[in-house]
């Protein structure tokens, strides 16, 4: 029988092997070794209630036995074939009929390659170089992406500041950085500059909610402006409700993207648009010049997609988003009560399906503004927060319909243990 190692000796194990001892992600210092419904479970043997969920894409919870069964039906039928296959059609059919700026999709293999050709389309699509994102918003790791997603250093607006080594000078360049959620810079930048390709957004940035009429005024600016608009829905994407913040917020970009959840698990992420602009990506339609390349091994991959199908199947069964905004009412009231009761100051930022806590009065309106007045305070709370059984980002709390009663009953108590050592000096 092979000897069962411990969490310190798999992470041992993964320093000499893995930079940093890790995939990148998140934490290193745990190790998971499998999840099941609304928990997980480190190599130590310690049980987590799970508000990381992957980072997203497990809605339902792990091994949700519909997209389990969906999964094994696939598997002994194939597992990749680089061709056109049933599932992926499907998926994709269900994705049009979905959302709203979708007449048609391409598939790839995550949320960075779908951002990354947004971005390319729109350029295939307006003949322009330049794109506009706002400070704060993640794309994925594209050289444009890792503009500005979370500088060190402030500097004027749009300059953008890469956050990552081995991007060329040139791409800044090409890259406009605005202020979420501040309009008149928007229309600032594309009176100056008539270069500009498309706006890239986040509908809610990372967890900071779009104030009223924002997503509506860049809609309008872009039609004044003829910019395209493309919603990073890769995170929003048939969380917010089922046809993502486009439905919520009632707001249609020209591009969307889409990943995580239509992927049930699975590494599977999709751009769309109509028609007119996906055609770029048909080189007998738009010739050699005008024709915008894309394959990858993996696009279409028949189980992520027979997994992402059962997962939408299940989520657009009548009530399902309205209990996961219960839920995730119940997770802030919680937290707020149990903060406003020992006279921690503390604001809520995000939507019921996606939030977490800053420890400030502030309000949260942009990168600069979502700040912790004492970020040690946040470090101290998720500590508390894991050691008492709750697994979430220090940054993002993503409920999931797995929860259960006694999910909340344990996650009410580490709250409240929480919120002590934040009181003790």
């Amino acid at each position: 029988m092979q000897k069962l190692l411990t969490q310190s000796e798999w992470i041992d194990r993964a320093r000499a092997v893995l930079p940093a001892a890790g995939f990148g992600n998140f934490d290193p210092g745990i190790i998971i070794s499998h999840g099941q419904g609304s928990r997980v479970w480190d190599e130590g043997g310690r049980e987590y209630v799970d508000y990381l969920i992957g980072s997203g894409p497990m809605l339902l919870g792990h091994g949700h036995p519909e997209v389990m069964e969906a999964v094994l039906e696939q598997l002994p039928r194939g597992m990749t074939f680089f061709a056109n296959n049933a599932k992926g059609i499907e998926l994709a059919e269900a994705i049009v009929e979905a959302v709203p700026c979708c007449e048609q999709v391409r598939f790839v293999a995550s949320g960075g390659e779908a951002d990354m050709y947004a971005i390319r389309l729109a350029r295939a699509y307006t003949g322009r170089d330049k794109i506009l994102k706002f400070e704060g918003g993640y794309h994925g790791m594209s050289a444009e992406a890792q503009m500005s997603l979370a500088p060190a250093k402030r500097v004027n607006f749009p300059q953008a500041v890469p956050d990552s080594a081995g991007i060329p000078q040139g791409v800044a360049e090409q890259m406009l950085i605005a202020p979420f959620n501040d309009l008149a810079a928007v229309e600032a930048l594309l009176t100056e500059h008539n270069d500009i390709a498309a706006i890239i957004a986040e509908p809610l940035q990372r967890i900071i909610p779009a104030q009223p009429g924002f997503l509506q005024g860049l809609r309008d600016l872009c039609d004044r402006f003829n910019v395209l608009l493309i919603f990073d829905e890769i995170v929003t994407g048939f969380r917010l409700a089922y046809g993502g913040a486009q439905e919520r917020y009632g707001v249609v970009p020209d591009i969307c993207t889409l990943g995580k959840i239509i992927g049930g698990g699975f590494p599977l992420a999709a751009l769309g648009a109509s028609a007119e602009i996906m055609r770029h990506f048909d080189k007998s339609a738009v010739g050699a010049d005008g024709w915008l390349m894309q394959l990858g091994t993996l696009s279409g991959n028949p189980v992520a997609a027979a997994a992402g199908l059962k997962t939408m199947e299940v989520l657009g069964r009548e009530g399902s988003y309205e209990r996961l905004r219960a839920l995730g009412r119940r997770l802030q009231d919680m937290q707020s009560d149990a903060l406003s009761s020992a006279g921690i100051a503390h604001t809520i930022c995000g939507d019921e399906t996606l939030f977490d806590i800053f420890f400030t009065e502030a309000t949260c309106r942009d990168y600069r503004s979502a700040a912790h007045d004492d970020p040690s305070r946040n470090a101290t709370y998720n500590a508390k927060l894991r050691e008492a059984g709750v697994f979430k980002s220090p940054g993002k709390l993503y409920p999931s319909l797995a929860l259960s009663e006694a999910d909340l009953e344990l996650t009410q108590a580490a709250v409240e243990a929480a919120v002590v050592a934040l009181g003790q000096p």
